[in-house]
């Protein structure tokens, strides 16, 4: 899968969680609808005198969480930024939603700012295989940070980890134990047992 098919997946789903910081630092919450995918950019509005639009002002770092039918869990993490040509975007937005209509008719939708995330971190994660699997992926030139555990070289292979790990991701490759991190928990029990702390987080 890459971040394309994960966006339109989204797309799809419609109604996701998007989380967001307000100016005390306290996280919040909503439930936001993904109006538009075109290329790798993702397209979502809100009203100027909501919470959300002024979270969005002052710290457009946003969190994007939804959930599949399957239990396939997919999470991004971007920048929002607003659009250059809001009447553009927002005539297209309505067209393709033309429910919108009915909650913003007329000219009444001119309250509504459309932003945009265009570059980011995109994981899937499906629940429903065993082992699990992740995938991490970038959109729009954004940098992927190693995330989970590792395997050094002070392993003295006593394969307590390779015995405990709940999804079999760990093997053995030349005398040291190593995790596949597609079919990594990040449960840490690995991280907890090993007796030389040869486990370690990225």
């Amino acid at each position: 899968m890459n971040a394309k098919e994960l966006l339109l997946i989204l797309r799809e789903i419609k109604d996701v969680s998007f989380s967001s910081v307000d100016n005390s630092g306290n996280p919040k919450c909503r439930i936001i609808d993904i109006m538009l995918i075109e290329d790798e950019r993702l397209y979502f509005l809100t009203a100027r005198g909501k919470d959300f639009y002024r979270e969005l002002m002052e710290n457009n770092h946003v969190a994007v969480t939804a959930l599949t039918k399957n239990f396939e869990s997919i999470r991004l993490e971007g920048k929002a930024n607003k659009v250059g040509d809001n009447k553009y975007y927002l005539d297209k937005i309505f067209e393709c939603n033309p429910a919108m209509n009915e909650v913003y008719p007329g000219d009444s939708r001119n309250i509504l700012d459309v932003f945009c995330i265009d570059k980011g971190i995109i994981e899937y994660f499906d629940l429903s295989k065993h082992p699990i699997y992740r995938q991490t992926l970038s959109f729009g030139g954004e940098k992927i940070k190693d995330k989970g555990y590792f395997i050094n070289e002070t392993c003295i292979n006593c394969k307590k980890c390779f015995n405990l790990c709940p999804q079999s991701a760990i093997y053995e490759l030349n005398g040291i134990m190593n995790i596949k991190n597609e079919n990594c928990l990040h449960c840490g029990l690995c991280y907890e047992n090993c007796p030389v702390k040869a486990v370690e987080r990225w």
